[in-house]
């Protein structure tokens, strides 16, 4: 029997005493213990802090992206290790699959993040706020890595998705963690850390691992840390009412495990194919981890004449489902985690049969494939059918974190909404409506109680991930019951790990802090075209003061002609009468164009192409007979580490650049003040953001 072992201040060691004895949930054999007794905590955080702290928080968002790509390779050419381990928890090859590469895809799409911040250790956010009348004075939010250590606990369910959707984002954000899962099921995440921890792709510090209590740990937090929970909203409210979670003002994010729901719209009647989706996305839910999912279906609320469709068809379809050894051939559900969620969940069954009655499923009538149910943690789906869900409201109260679900009749959508909202707060509800009115009343009507809402219909049910599929990108939390947390949400998630800041001052110095080109700063003149230097060259606040153009109506006319653009505003002057404008205006689009006439330079060169515009807008008419000159400044350099692949077949590096475009009148400007270094002064009338791709001196 194999003591595991707990990854604390760059060793591995085993606990002090004998722990916690951990079985397979299959066959009842016992895998080994768990102990943390003996490991100082205290120490732990500390060595996060000092140690790996300081090595992530000097990598940039792109070195910290690129360490999470080559991490997540690595853990998927290990994956078959962490298939054979993941059997022990109960789990079929499909649950695996959710929670091994699940998890894993979680590190590759925060590794993309990486092209929406800058190749700095920090980030900007939002928009520049101009606070004084002539934009000397502006403010901007710089966000940094927290100085702490983000510490995890994790529920039992899924012990790889767990813990790597959560490290992506600290990780990325530059701030080490401390991980503690279950138990119950530790064993897989020790699996897991020794494969991170053995690829040294992430700097020492970094990842820290608890298998055993990790009672004690918040008595060491600081202002600086985070601590994220996942499981019960009892222990989770007990974790975050800590004394020196509330001294420290310590950010804690609870993710409990709520009444999720889904609802039949009224349009759906047996023969339309959203009833069939219904039915098979209802069973999914039930038995994906034999329901032992934060996310998973508890309640099914269905149109009330409906309700004998509903539990004739998923009777049906349940019946199909081959409970056993997820190893033999046909099995489609597993076994719980462990005799404790067995015994707990058979308990709570126990109470909702006080109030409602079981129409599909039998505690002691099942069968089992390549197993022996006495000694391993299976049991079948279970079905209740409240048909007072009004009045009888233990449904809405009491969770069974197992295969068990009710159903539920309603009137009309505002019933459904209102039952769906009687969970007090989810992570997800769905409803599965071919009618976008319902959908939308829906949506509306009971987005306040949920944490995520899936609209479902035969257009995107082929595509969709499903009720239960929290996605990266995607916030993953709910109101009320559901914790009020956030996890993931992509760039919003990082932002949990970073101090956002208010910046005051000049529009020259908070260029120079932020690295990123504020409109008002001052310009550095160089006697070489931007266009002629390579993307390591270019600087920010490099910029070209062009020539300017007199428009004429010839303009006008001729880009009409080219563009078809024929509006009013610009050739009928007979039109403009109650309008803005004084006489035919040129083409805002015109202006942009000789714009980039003026500010391209022709030959061949490092600027590879334009990659498009981020924004663009007019800011004062532009008549005949007015001129109008740019100020071309390089805004922004975005590292990109994908090469171009040229029409001869080679690679080439290339950055993205940034520019500023800033289009202004040199109507009444002298040429002097055209050209000169301190001239070109003209009010703004345009101003876009332009892209290019630039060719990169080192290849």
């Amino acid at each position: 029997m194999d003591a595991l072992k707990n990854y604390a201040c760059g060793q591995w060691v085993a606990g002090a005493d004998k722990g916690t004895e951990l079985f397979n949930a299959i066959n009842g054999d016992l895998i080994g213990t768990a102990s943390s007794k003996g490991i100082d905590f205290g120490k732990m955080l500390e060595y996060a802090r000092a140690v790996g702290g300081p090595k992530l928080r000097k990598m940039t968002f792109h070195e910290r992206g690129m360490m999470l790509k080559a991490l997540a390779t690595h853990l998927m050419s290990k994956k078959d290790i962490f298939y054979k381990i993941s059997w022990a928890t109960g789990a079929t090859k499909i649950d695996s699959w959710v929670d091994i590469e699940g998890g894993i895809g979680n590190l590759f799409s925060y590794a993309s993040l990486r092209r929406q911040f800058p190749n700095e250790t920090f980030c900007y956010e939002g928009e520049t706020a101009r606070l004084s009348k002539n934009n000397t004075f502006i403010g901007h939010h710089i966000c940094v890595p927290k100085e702490g250590v983000a510490i995890h606990i994790n529920a039992f369910n899924f012990p790889v998705w767990g813990m790597l959707e959560k490290i992506a984002v600290n990780w990325f954000a530059g701030v080490p963690a401390i991980v503690k899962p279950a138990t119950l099921t530790c064993f897989l995440t020790e699996a897991v850390v020794k494969e991170i921890i053995a690829s040294k792709i992430v700097p020492e510090g970094a990842l820290q691992l608890i298998c055993g209590s990790a009672n004690g740990i918040l008595d060491h937090v600081i202002n600086q840390d985070v601590v994220t929970f996942t499981g019960s909203a009892s222990t989770g409210k007990m974790l975050k009412s800590h004394p020196r979670i509330l001294e420290e003002s310590v950010h804690f994010n609870m993710e409990a495990d709520s009444l999720n729901c889904c609802v039949l719209g009224s349009d759906v009647n047996p023969y339309k194919p959203e009833f069939d989706i219904f039915i098979k996305e209802i069973a999914r839910e039930i038995t994906t981890k034999a329901g032992q999912k934060c996310t998973a279906v508890r309640r099914i609320i269905v149109p009330e004449k409906f309700v004998e469709d509903v539990h004739i068809a998923l009777g049906k379809r349940l019946a199909q489902t081959i409970i056993g050894d997820p190893n033999v051939e046909g099995v489609k559900m597993g076994s719980l985690a462990g005799r404790s969620q067995l015994v707990e969940v058979r308990e709570k069954v126990e109470l909702l049969s006080k109030s409602q009655k079981i129409i599909i499923g039998d505690f002691e009538k099942f069968d089992v494939k390549g197993a022996d149910k006495t000694k391993g943690c299976f049991m079948p789906p279970i079905i209740f059918l409240n048909d007072k869900p009004f009045t009888n409201t233990d449904c809405h109260n009491i969770e069974a974190f197992g295969p068990v679900s009710t159903i539920m009749p309603y009137k009309n959508t505002e019933e459904a909404i209102e039952l769906s909202k009687m969970g007090k707060g989810s992570l997800v509800s769905s409803i599965i409506t071919a009618d976008d009115s319902i959908a939308k009343q829906y949506v509306v009507g009971a987005a306040c109680m949920h944490g995520r809402i899936l609209v479902l219909n035969s257009e995107c049910a082929k595509e969709s991930t499903g009720h239960g599929s929290p996605m990266p990108m995607l916030v993953h939390g709910g109101p009320g019951r559901a914790g009020g947390g956030e996890e993931m949400g992509g760039k919003r998630g990082v932002f949990h790990y970073l101090q956002r800041t208010a910046l005051q001052g000049s529009p020259t110095t908070i260029t120079n802090i932020l690295n990123n080109y504020q409109y008002g700063a001052k310009h550095k003149i160089k006697n070489i075209h931007p266009f002629r230097q390579y993307f390591e060259d270019l600087e920010i606040s490099e910029t070209l003061i062009t020539p300017t153009h007199l428009v004429a109506e010839e303009d006008i006319l001729n880009f009409a002609e080219l563009s078809g653009d024929r509006f009013y505003a610009h050739l009928q002057p007979e039109s403009l009468d109650g309008t803005i404008f004084k006489r035919t205006v040129a083409h805002g689009y015109f202006i942009l164009s000789r714009a980039a006439g003026l500010f391209v330079d022709p030959p061949k060169g490092p600027v590879l192409l334009n990659y498009g515009i981020d924004e663009c807008r007019f800011t004062k008419p532009i008549y005949p007979g007015m001129s109008i000159g740019v100020r071309f400044t390089c805004k922004e350099k975005i590292e990109n580490d994908k090469a171009l692949v040229a029409a001869n077949g080679k690679e080439v590096k290339v950055g993205i650049v940034k520019w500023m475009v800033d289009i202004y009148d040199a109507s009444e400007q002298s040429v002097r003040d055209q050209l000169g270094v301190e001239g070109a002064t003209g009010e703004t009338v345009g101003i876009a953001t332009i892209l290019t791709m630039v060719q990169k001196k080192k290849q």
